[in-house]
């Protein structure tokens, strides 16, 4: 009796499925995975109150942020104050979840707190992930009025009792200006708080104060005069980052060439690492690479976007002063931490007397 193997259409099911499964399972050219941020919301948690300089810097920014991290998430604002930005910055660094969707817009004080060894921190600023800040950088210029009689830095020195002008002990006027006192050896100056920024140019037209510092900028912009009349006096610039010359004051002797030693040199580095940083936006750490390289690239985008600067000087009244992902990164890895420097730089930006130089 002859017999026939017939076909197992199990085996006829299994062979064609094997062949047309590449077909089914690969991505055909031009239909790519979408973005991971698409549908997404992206918190940025500030270390401030709503509605202020520092609310409308970061709104700024996200409003072009959005437009350049693929996807276009939405992002919405919380708030946090407290500490000067301590609070916040703790709460980033160890409770908010690492996915690349909840970002920290903190004040600078935050991170100058964790180098100077403030109270109740619970972060390392070297575990973060910095996406950059529209808030850093820029020249401050020292000057002081016509009628205190210190047309040059020998008459400055020789002049006792200066009066400087500042916002507050340990705001960044008051510190670079107990740094410059500290570097020139002023003789018994004195340090004159609680003005608001423009509130000390008016109180040197009234002869409350002689002196202060400010951002060059803002004096160009709010007393033209005073440098095309020459009616104040102009004596030393910081330079921020180092080696940027401002057009109008490139010819002033620059804050660290009064350095003494290597200390004085770290002061005036830490000094100006602390205003580059300005506010920055930072990831919390464990943040995926592929996220934070994402995110740095829209940073930078949105940073470049040539609306960006007239949006941002709409919204928060001065141009933008920016400072990218990358060299936020060096700024601080860069960062002095020595002891010494440390506690030196701890007496300057405090209310008492300047340690003899």
């Amino acid at each position: 009796m002859e017999s026939k193997l017939r076909p197992n259409r199990s085996n006829w099911l299994f062979a064609l499925l094997f062949l047309v499964s590449p077909l089914l399972f690969s991505v055909p050219p031009g239909f790519s995975q979408a973005p991971y941020y698409q549908g997404k919301t992206v918190t940025v948690i500030q270390s401030r109150e709503p509605g202020g300089t520092g609310d409308m810097r970061a709104r700024a920014i996200t409003k072009f942020l959005h437009k350049y991290i693929p996807g276009n998430p939405t992002i919405i604002h919380e708030y946090m104050p407290g500490g000067g930005g301590i609070k916040a910055s703790n709460h980033i660094y160890a409770l908010a979840r690492p996915d690349g969707q909840t970002m920290g817009s903190v004040n600078s004080t935050a991170i100058a707190a964790a180098v100077l060894g403030g109270a109740g921190i619970k972060y390392q600023i070297d575990k973060f992930f910095y996406l950059g800040a529209a808030d850093g950088g820029g020249q401050y210029v020292f000057y002081t009025r016509k009628e205190a009689g210190t047309s040059n830095l020998e008459k400055l020195r020789a002049t006792p009792g200066i009066r400087i002008g500042a916002q507050s002990v340990g705001h960044t006027n008051y510190n670079i200006a107990r740094l410059l006192a500290y570097l020139l050896a002023l003789k018994e100056p004195r340090f004159v708080t609680g003005y608001a920024g423009p509130e000390i140019d008016v109180a040197i037209l009234r002869g409350e104060v002689d002196a202060r510092f400010n951002q060059a900028d803002s004096v160009l912009q709010r007393n033209p005069e005073w440098v095309e009349k020459g009616l104040v006096d102009f004596h030393v610039v910081l330079e921020i980052p180092k080696g940027t010359k401002h057009p109008r004051f490139s010819h002033l002797p620059e804050l660290e060439t009064f350095t003494r030693s290597e200390t004085d040199r770290q002061l005036a580095a830490l000094q100006r690492a602390f205003r580059i940083i300005g506010s920055p936006f930072i990831l919390p750490p464990g943040t995926p690479r592929e996220r934070v390289a994402i995110l740095q690239e829209a940073m930078g985008k949105a940073f470049r976007d040539p609306e960006f600067s007239k949006e941002f000087k709409k919204m928060v009244g001065d141009d933008p002063e920016i400072v990218m992902p990358e060299v936020m990164d060096k700024s601080i890895k860069e960062l002095p931490r020595d002891p010494e420097v440390i506690e030196l730089f701890k007496k300057l930006a405090g209310p008492g007397p300047l340690p003899p130089g």
